[in-house]
């Protein structure tokens, strides 16, 4: 998959993703990423992919709400349907 990439500066090309399909939803964009990732994992195994992935989503989700709400974080909660203590406590752990 990776051999049909080209250096545009999209987020499915940092996730990874074909050019035909930089233009997907975001699902088709993770899901193409997780099968590119199987492929390269080669036979070896991997553990806490959960965890990892929601770290790879949940951190850029966060800061490009805040980057739309111009830092205005009860704004960003009230976006992504959170409570600006959880949205804090997210920020901390991924030091936003």
């Amino acid at each position: 998959m990776t051999d049909k990439l080209d250096n545009s500066n999209t987020a499915c090309f940092n996730l990874g993703v074909a050019k035909e399909t930089t233009h997907a939803p975001l699902g088709e964009c993770v899901e193409a990423a997780l099968k590119d990732y199987f492929e390269q994992l080669d036979g070896h195994t991997t553990a806490n992919l959960y965890d990892m992935l929601l770290a790879e989503v949940e951190a850029p989700l966060l800061k490009a709400t805040l980057e739309h709400t111009n830092g205005n974080q009860s704004r960003a909660a009230e976006i992504l349907g959170l409570n600006r203590g959880t949205l804090r406590k997210k920020l901390k752990t991924y030091s936003l």
